[in-house]
């Protein structure tokens, strides 16, 4: 490994397994379902002001990151978490519990109800050990909205009935609201015993590129495309997050107007807001520059990374042409944005950086050594060559 190469953990923090980064640690929050009351909002925004930087973020997974937590302060806040229901029972129950509904579910509809009981399902599996990042999607409204999301077994709409299927695969196993929840175990152990988890790591979409899915995955798959914006949806709010992040009186102020539930979208939905005000963070306008680009923590928040990378994000979008999207990395490993991306500016050391054009963060550059001042001094570099 040499200095320029980022370490790759093949995990995700947690809240009982916390990860540290540049600020302190990583605190990840898995919400059930995805869903804060106004109460454990406002305690989860008090204890991050408490105990940590006050910043909070989403990740792509729906779940609330609490950054820059205090080492010694730890123990105490997982106390405070575990009073707001906040808290699995170990952190192996934790892990397991890597479950993503799409947030636009109804009370005791199948996209709630089959996520609920997955959920209690995976908690008492205690038999299963699965890799760090190994997750399932429950998508199962008439418009999927998960499908570019990533999750190693889905439980989704296609042709108007339910299949469960293998991510990388483009077909699936048809399913109902009552099966659902055992055939989706029964795809764990086929995964596990094909060896798609050697020494503890894999994802499904690499074991199906290797081979087929299971025999009775014969069901037809649909593509479907779906473009989360800022404002009224039907349960509510949306509200994007600049970078998914906000402070945490952002997220205790939000508290006031409903229910919270998270997004992998990096954006809220408030339950029954018509419209929020305009608090620190938020982004209400769809037309905003922000949303057209990508940027992770970066240097110093984070450990991996070579350069700071949001203020050349933010310096950038208001210079972007409508339509454009723009994924600066803090270095190779492309964590906000794992999938390619028209546009990406990876660090290859402090305010440098290298154009790939139509790939990931660590795809082969167009171009290298451009400066961060170069690149908001004359923002048409990134046009060049396309």
């Amino acid at each position: 490994m040499n200095a320029t190469t980022p370490k790759v953990y093949g995990w995700c923090p947690g809240a009982l397994r916390p990860m540290m980064s540049g600020d302190g640690l990583v605190v990840r929050v898995r919400a059930p379902l995805g869903r804060l009351t106004p109460d454990q909002a406002r305690g989860v925004a008090r204890l991050s002001q408490e105990f940590g930087s006050g910043l909070l973020d989403i990740s792509a997974r729906a779940n609330l990151q609490m950054r820059g937590i205090r080492e010694e302060a730890h123990d105490a806040l997982i106390a405070g978490l575990r009073d707001l229901g906040l808290i699995d029972p170990d952190a192996q129950a934790e892990a397991r519990r890597n479950v993503l509904l799409a947030p636009f579910w109804s009370e005791g509809d199948e996209t709630h109800a089959i996520a609920t009981d997955l959920s209690a399902a995976l908690t008492a599996a205690t038999d299963l050990f699965l890799p760090g990042k190994f997750g399932f999607a429950v998508d199962c409204d008439e418009a999927p909205v998960l499908q570019d999301t990533a999750a190693d077994i889905r439980i989704e709409r296609s042709c108007e009935a339910l299949i469960l299927r293998a991510d990388g695969a483009e077909t699936g196993k048809p399913v109902t609201r009552e099966t659902a929840v055992s055939e989706a175990l029964a795809l764990v152990r086929w995964f596990l015993e094909q060896g798609g988890a050697p020494e503890g790591r894999g994802r499904m979409h690499r074991l199906i590129a290797r081979r087929a899915p299971p025999p009775a995955h014969v069901a037809p798959w649909v593509k479907a495309s779906f473009t989360a914006e800022p404002g009224p949806v039907s349960a509510g709010t949306l509200a994007a997050l600049e970078f998914g992040q906000m402070p945490a009186a952002t997220l205790a102020k939000l508290a006031d107007y409903g229910a919270i539930r998270l997004t992998p979208w990096r954006a809220l939905l408030v339950e029954g807001a018509d419209s929020l005000p305009p608090l620190p963070g938020l982004i209400l306008d769809a037309r905003d520059p922000r949303l057209q680009v990508i940027a992770c923590t970066g240097a110093p928040g984070c450990l991996q990374a070579l350069s700071p990378t949001r203020d050349l994000a933010r310096s950038l979008a208001k210079q972007l042409p409508a339509g454009t999207t723009v994924h600066v990395s803090g270095c190779a490993k492309g964590c906000a944005c794992p999938a390619p991306a028209p546009l990406t500016l990876t660090a290859t050391g402090q305010d440098e950086f290298s154009l790939i054009r139509h790939g990931t963060a660590a795809d082969q550059p167009l171009k290298t050594r451009l400066s961060a001042a170069a690149l908001r001094a004359s923002p048409e570099l990134l046009k060049e060559g396309s």
